[in-house]
């Protein structure tokens, strides 16, 4: 989406390059999306919010009434900070993961939150903790799809889960353990397709129905998230109502299977805020290479954006809209690379999932303009890192009205250290 020129050199001005500029009426519109098909009674949507951990999303979420999915203990501590509560009745806050990693057992522990575990050792660790009550599992069911191979959420090649055939093991020694399994949970992910996405979904409908069977204590059934974002085409739109139908028939399915009303869950983390941020960044330099017995000259569009503030182009070629800011839209083009200013040779924006260069048609910038990389809201600033001791950009929300609320600021050198000690370790 592109924004006014003005706007963003304004917030440059003031906030140095580069940031993130988040849109509320997106982010808005997208759990107004996700509200209108899960508004059926007993379906509940919740947020992954490992996609977009800012405090001020985390407050848009519950102040529509949906739900977290949290995945470190430091993720429940964000979400209870953001106001969403702790306890089982309901169970705003559930923790998914395959591991008990730092405080994430103390944390569960404390503040009362249903554990999804996704590793049948698990069980054991619960219990030696002394925990006793409800637990759901994480399925893996044989099968799923990510945004990219890498990325798989299910199946033979995925970490992730508790091998479908041996649920039934994994209940026992919850039974034996002093708890019962009150949800099944399972992600498949985001395939290319939107019918590739209703296909797995039934396929998953009929195999939690089938484990439904022989849980007594089940309550939910969470078919994961999944629902994807046109990256490529920010302005599609997707036949969300078909989702909607889905999981009205899925509940009945699996609480007819069970012989008790279910609650299905879903838990999107990339469709609500993918759209909502675009990472602005300034053009420092245009420079050349020539082509000799190596390969191609190209031409760089040198950024002060690099992969320690958007990781995904660098990690698999992920594809993000570029904007050279206040071109026309007709413009002339030519083939662009846009690469950061990171020691590191994979710090460019512009490649394919095979790791190769892949220029994009671009207005040719000069130095000084600002670049927009859009669609940047899911596993944008999550995932932005401190390499090269580089400070973390700030965060700026954007009101419909105009008005701009800066929700983060630009992380310091005393930011980075704060961590370093020399404290004598006593063993």
């Amino acid at each position: 989406m592109s924004h006014d020129p003005a706007l963003l050199q304004s917030i440059a001005n003031s906030t140095g390059t580069p940031f993130w500029l988040y849109e509320a009426s997106v982010i808005r519109q997208r759990i107004a999306a996700i509200k209108a098909i899960t508004s059926g009674e007993g379906v509940q949507a919740r947020f992954a919010m490992k996609a977009c951990p800012a405090t001020k999303v985390l407050q848009e979420m519950a102040a529509a009434g949906i739900w977290i999915d949290a995945v470190s203990g430091n993720e429940i501590l964000r979400a209870r900070h953001a106001g969403h509560a702790a306890g089982q009745t309901p169970p705003v806050i559930c923790f998914t993961s395959d591991v008990f990693r730092d405080n994430a057992l103390d944390v569960v522990l404390e503040h009362g939150v249903l554990p999804n575990i996704g590793s049948p050792g698990m069980i054991a660790q619960l219990a030696a903790a002394g925990y006793r009550g409800k637990i759901s599992l994480r399925v893996n069911p044989g099968f799923g799809h990510g945004h990219v191979n890498s990325c798989d959420t299910g199946g033979p090649s995925s970490k992730h889960g508790i091998w479908f055939t041996d649920v039934p093991a994994a209940q026992t020694a919850a039974e034996a353990a002093g708890m019962q399994v009150s949800m099944l949970h399972a992600h498949i992910g985001s395939g290319p397709q939107f019918d590739e996405l209703l296909e797995n979904l039934n396929r998953l409908v009929n195999e939690f129905a089938e484990l439904a069977k022989s849980l007594p204590h089940l309550e939910a059934v969470s078919l994961g998230g999944g629902i994807p974002h046109n990256y490529r085409d920010p302005s599609a739109t997707l036949p969300l109502e078909k989702l909607g139908a889905l999981f009205s028939s899925a509940r009945q399915t699996l609480s007819q299977a069970a012989g008790r009303p279910l609650r299905l869950e879903i838990e999107p983390g990339r469709y609500y805020v993918a759209p909502a941020c675009t990472l602005v960044t300034r053009v420092t330099d245009v420079k050349q290479t020539q082509t000799n017995e190596k390969g191609a000259g190209a031409t760089f569009a040198m950024v002060d954006a690099g992969f320690v503030d958007l990781v995904r182009p660098a990690m698999y070629g992920s594809w993000h809209g570029i904007e050279i800011v206040g071109r026309p839209a007709d413009a002339p083009t030519e083939p662009i690379v846009v690469a950061g200013p990171l020691c590191e040779s994979g710090d460019v924006f512009t490649r394919d999932d095979a790791e190769l260069l892949q220029p994009r048609a671009l207005p040719r910038p000069v130095a000084g303009d600002l670049l927009t990389l859009r669609d940047a809201g899911a596993y944008g600033y999550a995932m932005s890192s401190n390499y090269n001791s580089v400070g973390r950009a700030p965060q700026i929300w954007l009101e419909p009205d105009g008005s701009l609320l800066q929700i983060s600021r630009r992380e310091t050198l005393a930011d980075i250290l704060k961590a370093e000690t020399e404290a004598p370790l006593s063993l």
